[in-house]
């Protein structure tokens, strides 16, 4: 993802300088040169994983920016982590964006949809960058520091949901007494059917290129916001069945190979390039 949105701003005009521990991937050769190379005030976006790397990352930053500076966090932190970075930041003279990112490998080419907490303030200086990484509607102010990212966070729980009735459904569809076009069912829901959706176009492409999904195995794995989801509606007393469940089923598919399985993994693979596993 971070390849796609810097070569979205690169289109829009902006000059980008970026660091990665790839050498290929990167304009210097470490944090120090990148935030000499911008002009104040800077706007560093950082997109590493979520824990230990993030707060490495922004550690480092923070003693190198100045007053003023504003640090993006464009990852998938945990949100209390986000307040937390904030505050810290803050202390600092320096101001924090948690920006929720979706829109996976495919986000360079139909734009990413953003969700961002911040102050008033830090959102007017980096208001050019979320709109070079989206198209009209697309990113939005949804509140202080922390708000970002639990808007991102929920938002990846209704996809474990969404997900999980697609891949139950299809695996119903594949259990008929004759044989059904699996790709072109998800095709034709595509046209005014109530269950069209972008995750409904991925799946079509899916069975295109395999119609019985055997070239992977139907290990799913999570990426920690399915998790958070779920906890926030224990400490909240909120209920999330279907959210729970679909995370439950996740954990459940280490330890077999079902079809419906396959078409969640094809599904995370298709829409945000997830490695998946064969054999």
């Amino acid at each position: 993802m971070g390849g796609g949105i810097r070569a979205r701003w690169q289109a829009a005009g902006h000059e980008v300088v970026a660091y990665d521990e790839d050498a290929a991937r990167r304009d210097v050769d470490g944090l120090p040169t990148l935030v000499a190379r911008l002009a104040a005030p800077r706007a560093v976006w950082v997109m590493v994983p979520a824990g230990a790397a993030t707060d490495a990352t922004i550690s480092t930053l923070a003693g190198l920016l100045s007053p003023g500076d504003v640090l993006i966090d464009g990852g998938n932190s945990n949100y209390k982590d986000s307040i937390r970075r904030g505050a810290a930041l803050a202390e600092r003279g320096m101001h924090f964006i948690d920006s929720g990112t979706s829109g996976g490998i495919w986000g360079e080419r139909n734009g990413y949809c953003v969700m961002v907490g911040g102050s008033g303030e830090a959102i007017a200086l980096a208001r050019p960058l979320f709109e070079a990484l989206v198209e009209e509607g697309g990113w939005l102010h949804v509140g202080p520091v922390g708000a970002g990212h639990f808007v991102k966070m929920v938002h990846n729980g209704i996809e474990y949901g969404l997900m999980q009735a697609y891949a139950e459904g299809f695996a119903l569809l594949r259990a008929y007494d004759t044989q059904l076009d699996l790709e072109r069912i998800a095709g034709l829901w595509q046209h005014g059917s109530v269950v069209r959706s972008w995750l409904l176009e991925l799946a079509e492409q899916a069975f295109a290129a395999n119609a019985d999904l055997d070239d992977i195995r139907g290990v799913v794995d999570d990426s920690g916001e399915g998790r958070w989801t779920v906890q926030e509606g224990v400490e909240r007393g909120v209920p999330l069945d279907v959210i729970t469940l679909a995370l439950f089923n996740r954990f459940q598919s280490r330890d077999d190979n079902s079809f419906a399985n396959r078409v969640l993994a094809a599904l995370r693979r298709e829409f945000g390039g997830h490695a998946v596993h064969t054999g």
